[in-house]
């Protein structure tokens, strides 16, 4: 039994956030997570896990949603992709993943940006309306996030965002194939409520 659970409801959320706007992933996504993915595959790479060999696969994007779905019935995780407000065109994903409750209620904040979005503030805005998910309905009080010291556009993220740098943990997440180390970010709830961010 979750002590404190947030319950469910948070599985089919649509989120609205500066020019952007999020919910969970559909069957019907495929298409353009795929083309998206697929044209954005290098800028991606160095920062994320090892692609599988059939990653952008339709059996493969089946099973993610499956195992999506399955992590916010039980409320272990929340998956959104992010949309850009004019044109509803697909941008990225945002997830809250590793919730634990009981006298912890935290979970792990990750992102991905498509290429042709980098730069534009899109990301930012998809970060704060998800923590702000996080924060009020799913009632978390910690929010972490890590980054290797080298990715400079998302360490900037965390920080405009109002997350604070805790530390740096050696070989942290394995990374395209490699063990990196990363710095680690954390946002409580009480610096969500009192925060100044940067635009």
């Amino acid at each position: 039994m979750a002590f404190l659970r947030a319950g469910n409801s948070s599985e089919w959320a649509v989120i609205q956030g500066r020019g952007v706007w999020l919910r969970p992933p559909l069957g019907g996504d495929y298409a353009p997570w795929a083309e998206l993915r697929a044209q954005s595959r290098v800028h991606l790479v160095p920062w994320e896990p090892a692609w599988p060999r059939d990653d952008l696969t339709k059996s493969a994007y089946r099973r993610r949603i499956k195992h999506y779905q399955r992590e916010a019935r039980d409320d272990l995780g929340y998956a959104f992709l992010a949309f850009e407000s004019e044109g509803d065109r697909l941008i990225g994903g945002v997830t809250l993943s590793n919730v634990r409750r009981g006298v912890t209620q935290s979970a792990m904040l990750g992102y991905w940006l498509g290429l042709p979005y980098v730069g534009r503030g899109l990301m930012s805005a998809s970060v704060r309306a998800v923590l702000q998910h996080g924060f009020e309905p799913l009632r978390l009080h910690r929010v972490e996030a890590a980054a290797q010291p080298t990715n400079a556009r998302s360490v900037a993220l965390l920080r405009r965002a109002g997350f604070a740098e805790e530390g740096l943990a050696r070989r942290y997440l394995k990374i395209n194939g490699a063990w990196q180390d990363h710095l680690l970010f954390a946002m409580l709830a009480e610096d969500w409520m009192t925060r100044e961010v940067t635009p």
